[in-house]
């Protein structure tokens, strides 16, 4: 950082001149977007490659059920509750700094996982994980959008959701690897060098980017009441499976956020520099990226959730062959990102937005008829076509949030795009989740009779119903071999026609979200990118 400020005046339409070129290595808009991605990477990697690695610690750690899933709730949960906060603190004291920050302590807490001897550490610093993760996620879209003239940021946005999408679908191929031929804690130690590479790349390649009128105090009460709002809402999305949908606490914790989102909204409109300014969403195109990556979030990431179960336990496949069953999808994305930033810049975001829910409701029917013994390329085809469909959704709807935002508030609009996808992540794997489970319970009794087996205790038949949700047959040790075979195709049969109504719901919501994303357009405000202090 040098002594020296200097300011380049944000143009305001699309008739003023593109910044010049900038010369060297600091600032230069290709270099910064391989920065920040290699940060970016790490994250969404996490969220998917630890569910991989959960049955291995479980068995080390002698971990329950409830903890493991707390591993990876733990995760959404702080990034969640603390996406926008960190968005603000990026954009007060510079998303260089606050990217460099967030990438030191997510490798740091990394390593801290590695050497975990116990359930208990591994949440603990899965938690502090997922809040120096908040600090990178917004802050890198932040300094693509400072970055890039108007005229690229569609590409580079492109390429950015290319690499979050790789790394969420190629998280169960890398964890596959590591988890078999190495251990379970490689699965973290590896971020410790990549966050080295991306601390001293971007030490190296960055510039600090601020707005002239970059907010120049905190909102304290804004945060408390948007921290708690949002920590109360996904707590109860996570643990209503658990005390059900009816049950008097849910609503109690879900009654206690709205409340908070009330009173916070009330707070926003006296403080003189709120934390998230209500203005914002007097554009109704940035409102409907938000939505829309909430709707994308839980259709993509509730829906996947089951697939590697189904992979896993139906098909049998090991934690490698089930994430190279899903290079379709992943390779569809890497595709389809970089041209769907070409295509947006050049027809602008709604026809593609709304085309790629159209082909992610598509593909999540043709997944709901999957049956025990489909074939190979039958799910290819449709993992690929999920892909397909989320490449433009993921570019466009991240770019109509932060492009119709203004400069100055771009870290809060990086955090509004990624508490959106979280939530719709948490939503999505809980409601799917309950949809899952209510198909299982009622079901089950019925296919167990049918098949002539030994009637279960109510406490056996919950246990069996638990283990046929995720696709393992309840058949205990000693079992004779014909009785085994019935058990285990009840099973299956009884998760087939779960996933299968499950997919139907997330082809649904893609459905509603296809409307949704006709509501989008262009940002207003994409034109001032390049510009800003330059310190």
């Amino acid at each position: 950082m040098t002594s020296q400020t200097t300011v380049d005046k944000a143009p305001q339409s699309p008739e003023y001149p593109a910044p010049a070129p900038t010369k060297g290595l600091r600032g230069h808009p290709w270099l910064t977007l391989f920065s920040v991605a290699i940060g970016v990477m790490m994250v969404a990697l996490d969220g998917t490659i630890v569910a991989i690695a959960n049955p291995a610690i479980q068995k080390d750690l002698g971990a329950t059920f409830a903890d493991v899933q707390w591993i990876t709730n733990g995760y959404f949960l702080a990034l969640a509750v603390a996406l926008i906060t960190a968005g603000k603190l990026g954009d007060r004291f510079g998303h260089r700094q606050t990217f460099l920050i967030g990438v030191t302590g997510f490798a740091a807490a990394s390593g801290a996982i590695g050497l975990s001897d116990s359930i208990a550490l591994v949440i603990v610093f899965r938690v502090l994980q997922g809040l120096f993760g908040a600090l990178l996620m917004p802050a890198a879209l932040g300094l693509l959008r400072a970055t890039f003239p108007a005229e690229k940021l569609n590409m580079a946005i492109g390429i950015w959701g290319m690499v979050i999408g790789a790394s969420t679908a190629g998280g169960p191929i890398l964890g596959g690897v590591l988890v078999e031929h190495v251990s379970w804690q490689s699965v973290f130690f590896i971020n410790v060098p990549v966050g080295v590479i991306a601390l001293v790349v971007g030490a190296v390649i960055l510039r600090d980017h601020r707005a002239e009128n970059a907010p120049k105090s905190f909102d304290i009460l804004g945060i408390l009441l948007l921290s708690s709002a949002m920590f109360c809402l996904v707590w109860a999305i996570i643990k209503a499976p658990v005390w059900g949908w009816g049950s008097g606490t849910t609503w109690l914790f879900i009654g206690v956020s709205v409340a908070c989102f009330v009173l916070f909204g009330f707070w926003e409109t006296k403080v003189k520099e709120p934390l998230v300014p209500l203005g914002l969403f007097k554009s109704v195109p940035l409102s409907a990226g938000v939505v829309l990556m909430v709707l994308m979030a839980v259709a993509f990431l509730g829906g996947l959730f089951f697939v590697t179960f189904y992979l896993q336990n139906v098909h049998g496949m090991s934690a490698v062959d089930s994430g190279l069953h899903l290079l379709p999808l992943t390779g569809m994305m890497i595709v389809g990102s970089p041209l769907a930033g070409v295509l947006i810049t050049k027809v602008g975001p709604r026809i593609p937005l709304a085309g790629g829910m159209a082909l992610t409701a598509a593909a999540m029917f043709g997944m709901s008829t999957l049956e025990t013994g489909t074939g190979s390329v039958t799910m290819s085809i449709w993992f690929a076509l999920l892909g397909l469909g989320l490449a433009p959704v993921m570019v466009g709807a991240t770019e109509v949030i932060v492009g119709n935002a203004p400069m100055e508030l771009s870290g809060v609009a990086g955090g509004l795009q990624q508490s959106a996808m979280q939530i719709g992540g948490s939503l999505g794997t809980a409601v799917l989740g309950a949809v899952m489970a209510s198909k299982v319970s009622n079901d089950l009794p019925g296919n167990w009779t049918d098949a002539g087996l030994p009637p279960l205790s109510s406490a056996q038949a919950e246990a069996a119903a638990e283990a046929v949700q995720v696709g393992v047959p309840p058949v205990e040790p000693g079992t004779p071999a014909e009785i085994a075979e019935k058990i285990t195709g009840v099973a299956h049969d009884t998760f087939m026609s779960g996933m299968g109504l499950a997919c139907l719901v997330a082809a649904g919501v893609a459905t509603v979200a296809i409307f949704v994303a006709l509501l989008t357009k262009r940002g207003d405000n994409a034109e001032a990118a390049g510009g800003g202090v330059h310190i």
